[in-house]
């Protein structure tokens, strides 16, 4: 397995719908530029032509001129083109789970709290057992209900671990205050937020360690508050599925 390569540019991308949010970056700033530079040869053609010399002084009017306004103009509905014809879809292709999301998906709970994170995985039955704040506690950290039949066979690691060129949707909480969960390579970002559970998708093109983070400034410990993010083949997913189970005493069956 690929060890994590970043470098002095953008992460590398591993992802599905990486390519949409790096091309958003990409327009966004070669625009910024063009502002950048259109507007800096604007202030020193001011301050030369305008600049203060003997038998000139400032006029305090505003400017009458047409083609500053239809630059304006102009700038306002390139701003409007980027937002709607870029951005917006950008952000629904991502977001909307029940519209984009191929079948078959794996669904890990993600669990945030100071200064660490939790994935909550369901057994081989599939099925997650009931969850409650009442339940948390030091041997239930993900707060199972232990009357629940169907979470006897959960577990817990404080890794994200899935495999390649399979749909994940990740369903993210809090214990305490607001996280934000970042993954870097799947050019992914989502607050945590306590009281809520939020659900994200994304979906890995290769294999290899990489790391989570938390983006939202979280208390003290937040320089701690990371964890590794694997990427498995199929076979190596299982196989991982299955060193856990047995870790954990459950049979084959």
């Amino acid at each position: 397995m690929k060890d994590p390569q970043y470098g002095w540019w953008l992460p590398p991308d591993v992802s599905t719908n990486g390519w949409v949010v790096d091309q958003l970056l990409a327009i966004i700033h070669w625009f910024m530029l063009a502002l950048f530079v259109g507007w800096g040869i604007f202030i020193i053609y001011c301050l030369l032509r305008f600049r203060a010399r003997e038998g000139h002084s400032a006029v305090y009017e505003p400017i009458k001129a047409a083609f500053s306004k239809w630059l304006e103009v102009g700038v306002a509905v390139a701003e409007g083109v980027v937002l709607v014809a870029l951005a917006m879809p950008a952000w629904a292709a991502i977001k909307n789970i029940t519209a984009e999301v191929p079948e078959n998906p794996v669904i890990i709970r993600a669990v945030a709290e100071q200064f660490k994170w939790l994935f909550h995985y369901s057994g081989k039955d599939g099925v997650f057992g009931a969850i409650g704040s009442e339940f948390i506690s030091t041997d239930s950290p993900a707060g199972v209900d232990p009357d629940d039949e169907a979470g006897y066979d959960d577990f817990w690691v404080y890794g994200l671990h899935i495999p390649v060129d399979r749909p994940v949707i990740t369903r993210l909480s809090s214990k305490d205050v607001i996280h934000s969960f970042k993954i870097p390579v799947m050019r992914l970002t989502q607050d945590a937020i306590p009281g809520l559970e939020i659900a994200v998708w994304y979906q890995a093109t290769d294999t290899g360690k990489f790391q989570v983070g938390c983006a939202q400034l979280c208390g003290l410990g937040h320089y701690e508050m990371k964890a590794d993010f694997v990427i498995h083949s199929p076979e190596g997913y299982q196989a991982w599925l299955d060193e856990e189970h047995a870790a954990l005493g459950f049979d084959d069956e």
